[in-house]
């Protein structure tokens, strides 16, 4: 795995924590800046062929 790859991932797992952190204190402002946060790693994942395991709920 390059660093790329690595750093990605990393940021998306980073970022589902404090969104689930906000989600879980019930701030929402934080939550929706996480949210929108997660979106776009995920937007750059996906443009770079990275392969995102989605958490199992």
């Amino acid at each position: 795995m390059d660093a790329f790859t690595a750093g990605l991932l990393h940021r998306i797992r980073t970022t589902q924590t404090d969104l689930t952190r906000a989600r879980e204190t019930g701030d929402d402002y934080l939550a929706d800046v996480e949210q929108a946060e997660l979106d776009d790693l995920h937007r750059l994942a996906a443009e770079h062929g990275v392969e995102v395991a989605l958490p199992t709920v």
